[in-house]
């Protein structure tokens, strides 16, 4: 039997990275490269021709910057499309608002021996092809003023000490992720528990996403730093590149952050986070998988589960890719499964409900 391959369209303003893109992509069995463009007002005329499966599609170019045809490409037409971005802080900002505008990942194309570079990054980008044939193209959602974020409700304040000191909340995401966790962090309210959060993301990326979220949120939120007091209304991304992991000093909680070798083939790992919230926090945590490929944190959350925690797994048709939530809800690691839209308000709920059990105690 003959599998049908995944058909590519590349577009970059650089003759090399067009030919190595073609390169790598057309060594693959399952993927083959289509077309090609040097711009988006060529690439749009190449999507009606031959019908991609798949648009690896570079940030800054002439004609039309790489940001404005993506949200015109999602509005007219939608597809899957990974992002090739330099790593420099406009590069990782930029790719941070092409994720809002629909797209699938992003790859950063090396800063030294382009063709070297990128031919060592061949497992990376046929990875991230693969898994953007298969996601799901969810409808992004606007706002009244166009800006392309969703309008949504805050929560009201917890007015419980305890809950914001003793409960934690703790995330993991990967493929989809940055829009979903600023789906779940938007409506929490400033003295939400301390949140910790693994997202799959490259060094030099976790700091421009952190920042961009405590612009959004009512929570506090910035890159996490190791031995830093986890504090009520303040929510610590994993660096990338790092483990991210929970620990205590005395009655505090604790940010861990180290380099210790790869779980699950990521660093950071969820199974890492999960694992140290099951062994510090116990029944004070809430654990959330979000969406994302692979298994990375479906066993940590059982662990979490197993220690009493309230735990929670994104739903099928709200995930871009729905692998990690899919594995843990097979191993029983989930209490609940809920959809993205009604994650935050289920975190409030929970938390109140343990409000409510301790005022009548």
């Amino acid at each position: 039997m003959t599998t049908k391959k995944i058909k590519v369209l590349c577009v970059d303003d650089s003759a090399l990275i067009r030919s190595l893109m073609t390169e790598i992509i057309n060594s693959q069995a399952d993927m083959a490269v289509v077309a090609t463009a040097s711009d988006p007002l060529v690439a749009r005329d190449l999507v009606k021709q031959h019908n991609p499966d798949v648009m690896t599609l570079d940030v800054e170019m002439p004609r039309m910057d790489g940001l404005e045809f993506l949200e015109k490409l999602m509005r007219l037409r939608p597809m899957p499309v990974v992002m090739v971005s330099s790593l420099t802080e406009r590069g990782s900002e930029a790719a941070l608002r092409a994720l809002e505008l629909g797209a699938i990942d992003f790859v950063t194309k090396p800063r030294l021996g382009i063709r070297d570079g990128l031919l060592a990054y061949t497992d990376l980008i046929v990875g991230k092809i693969r898994i953007a044939a298969a996601a799901r193209i969810l409808p992004v959602k606007r706002a009244a003023n166009g800006s392309g974020l969703s309008v949504i409700a805050d929560a009201p304040m917890l007015r419980s000490p305890l809950l914001s000191t003793e409960k934690l909340i703790i995330i993991g995401a990967s493929t989809g992720g940055t829009e979903a966790i600023r789906e779940l962090l938007q409506p929490l309210p400033p003295d939400s528990p301390g949140i910790l959060i693994a997202q799959h993301m490259p060094a030099g990326f976790t700091n421009s996403f952190a920042q961009r979220l405590n612009g959004l949120c009512r929570v506090a939120v910035t890159e996490a730093v190791h031995g830093e007091r986890i504090l009520p209304g303040h929510a610590y991304i994993a660096p990338g590149g790092f483990h991210l992991s929970l620990t205590r000093s005395g009655a505090n909680y604790v940010v861990q952050v180290d380099q210790e070798p790869p779980v699950n083939r990521h660093r950071p790992s969820i199974d890492v986070l999960f694992d140290s919230a099951a062994k510090h926090a116990g029944k004070n945590a809430i654990g959330v998988i979000l969406t994302g490929m692979g298994r990375d944190g479906a066993e940590g959350l059982l662990r979490m589960h197993q220690a009493g925690a309230f735990t929670l797994a994104q739903d099928e048709p709200s995930c871009v890719v729905f692998g990690m939530p899919r594995e843990a809800i097979a191993l029983g690691a989930a209490s609940e499964v809920v959809p993205l839209a009604e994650m935050s308000q289920r975190v409030i709920a929970h938390l109140r409900s343990l409000g409510e059990r301790t005022t009548r105690v």
